[in-house]
């Protein structure tokens, strides 16, 4: 009876043992399916950079194009801020007497302002009247820059 135990015995291990193995295989197999599928992926992934890297320079052939496109046609500009108009006295005397566009107009009283030093110190959006200012101004000591551009359309005509 006891050799027949010791065969039971044997027998179970030897089973436990060929069990053993089929889940190792299982295992091995698991992980050489999980290598293909990263394998894949970096594949996919390297097709996807590549396919983006080609999308970049067409899209900056066609942004260059553009730009190239750009440099050729010049901004025009606005007619009735070109069109020759004549000051009125109290802005003639400090612009001039000639008929200039509105651009040229404020140009020039920049260039007063500036060279007479007319800009608030505290607050440079501020423009303080000199005698000749004030006449342009309608008598007003201090005017913003915001508001430069409408009073002098007012003289010009």
């Amino acid at each position: 009876m006891a050799v027949k135990k010791k065969k039971k015995v044997a027998k179970k291990v030897a089973k436990k043992k060929v069990a053993k193995k089929k889940v190792a295989k299982k295992k091995t197999a698991k992980k050489k399916v999980a290598k293909k599928k990263t394998a894949k992926k970096k594949v996919a992934k390297k097709k996807t950079a590549k396919k983006k890297v080609a999308k970049k320079k067409v899209a900056k052939k066609k942004t260059a194009k553009k730009k190239a496109a750009k440099k050729k046609t010049k901004r025009k500009p606005n007619a009735a801020f070109m069109k020759a108009m004549t000051p009125s006295a109290a802005l003639a005397a400090i612009v001039g007497n000639k008929a200039l566009p509105r651009t040229q107009v404020i140009k020039k009283m920049w260039v007063y302002i500036k060279k007479h030093n007319l800009q608030n110190p505290k607050n440079k959006r501020n423009i303080l009247a000199d005698d000749k200012l004030k006449k342009v101004f309608n008598g007003k000591k201090e005017v913003t820059m915001f508001e430069l551009a409408g009073i002098i359309g007012k003289h010009l005509s």
